[in-house]
């Protein structure tokens, strides 16, 4: 993980629309709706309300008032992969989607209006590493970061990182940044001069049941804490708590197994 903190903002930063590429929201799909609304509810503080039923049963999870994350639930004969999905923000969806199909790219849903909401698609790029595409309307995205229960950062876990970063480049209009590194192939995604996600080229060490796919941190105030109350709710630890040089991280999956990641930011 590098430039862990480029897009939190410091002690709960409240956000405006975004910048295209920029990371905006992020959605989970489950089968059980009520119980995974009860385990994040009782790790992150989260409280509910519903959202926007375009793609089914939906609800938008808060922090303090602030909207933060989508929850919903998969239709009962979908047996697809239960995820964190990243939406990148766009000024205009149909057009991004398109880009994504010319560039190797698939769009599996959309583009449509999530109602007055705004406009999503969802594709995968050439690797087949699932992402959103948003174009707000009402609904800006994540309502603040910064603070314990709130995403931190988005990063693609991938086979390597020079041809998918140039999908994603040419499809938002990221900088690149490479890390310089015998032993890394790692690129940060910049808008604006800022760095807003990463690409870790990971090789075989990709889950075989996963392949390519993009991993959600979430701020957390104290890592190993977090840790033990997420398996004592049911939860799974993938990787257990390591200090970084962007704090302490721990990677884990929720009791469907949706897997992300928890970091405490050092002080």
């Amino acid at each position: 993980m590098t430039e862990a903190r480029g897009s939190a903002g410091p002690n709960g930063e409240t956000h405006a629309r975004r910048t295209p590429g920029t990371p905006c929201w992020v959605s989970l799909m489950v089968h059980g709706l009520a119980a995974t609304e009860e385990f994040y509810g009782a790790l992150f503080g989260w409280e509910f309300e519903p959202g926007p039923q375009q793609l089914g049963p939906y609800v938008r999870a808060l922090l303090d008032g602030y909207e933060v994350a989508g929850i919903g639930q998969l239709p009962a004969d979908r047996h697809l992969p239960v995820a964190w999905t990243p939406y990148l923000a766009s000024d205009d969806v149909d057009l991004t989607a398109e880009t994504v199909r010319l560039c190797g790219g698939t769009i599996g849903v959309g583009p449509l209006d999530a109602a007055e909401a705004g406009r999503l698609a969802i594709g995968s790029d050439p690797s087949g590493a699932v992402f959103g595409i948003w174009q707000a309307a009402a609904h800006l995205g994540t309502g603040i970061t910064g603070v314990p229960g709130t995403p931190a950062w988005n990063e693609l876990l991938t086979f390597e990182s020079a041809s998918v970063a140039k999908f994603y480049e040419t499809v938002f209009g990221y900088e690149e940044e490479p890390v310089v590194s015998a032993d890394s192939d790692y690129v940060t995604l910049h808008v604006d001069s800022h760095p807003v996600a990463g690409i870790h080229g990971v090789g075989h060490a990709l889950p075989r049941d996963r392949g390519p796919h993009w991993m959600t941190y979430f701020e957390v105030a104290d890592a190993d804490a977090a840790v033990a109350h997420l398996t004592e709710l049911g939860g799974h630890v993938l990787k257990p708590p390591r200090d970084t040089a962007h704090g302490r991280v721990a990677t884990v999956a929720d009791p469907e197994g949706a897997r992300f990641s928890l970091i405490q930011n050092p002080r």
